[in-house]
């Protein structure tokens, strides 16, 4: 247990000397989450600056040139910063998944998808679509054998807008 009590969900405060700041896609600066209002708003990704930050990979400029910008490391972490400085990681960029322009967060489908009691794991991950060029498709171990296709996509049509639904959906008889 950490000091001072049970654990917040957050990963906690940066260490000193160290700035942190949520960026979006086009590396504009998003607000803190004041615990009001639309998460997603503030939710992007986390980069960080200071003195123990690296100033680049050694022999390798062009990823240097992905990872750094004005200073500031992209982690390639997805989350948000809180009023009270606290951060907290929700997913990975790289799991991202593009649907038609639009960033869809695996860990988002599989927490809808775990709240389904017929459900007891499941993933998402993105496939290559022509239209879309990326389409979420799920992967899932039934706790209820009778769970069928139309059962997760009605569940998940109640707790997802339309891009984030899964278009694809299989079942695995184990983890």
């Amino acid at each position: 247990m950490p000091l001072g009590g049970a654990w917040d969900g957050t990963v906690g405060l940066p260490i000193p000397s160290t700035d942190v700041s949520i960026r979006d896609d086009d590396f504009k600066e998003l607000p803190v989450w004041t615990g009001e209002g639309d998460i997603e708003k503030c939710t992007g990704e986390i980069c960080v600056r200071g003195p123990q930050v690296m100033k680049g990979y050694w022999n390798n400029p062009g990823e240097t040139a992905n990872v750094l910008q004005d200073g500031w490391l992209k982690t390639g972490d997805v989350g948000h910063l809180d009023d009270l400085g606290r951060v907290t990681i929700t997913d990975r960029k790289k799991d991202m998944i593009l649907v038609s322009g639009f960033n869809v967060y695996p860990n988002e489908i599989e927490d809808v998808l775990t709240l389904h009691p017929g459900v007891l794991e499941a993933a998402a991950i993105g496939v290559p679509d022509d239209r879309a060029g990326e389409a979420v498709k799920v992967v899932v171990v039934r706790k209820d054998p009778a769970l069928t296709e139309a059962d997760i996509l009605a569940h998940c049509k109640l707790h997802l807008t339309g891009y984030k639904l899964p278009r694809s959906i299989e079942f695995r008889a184990e983890p």
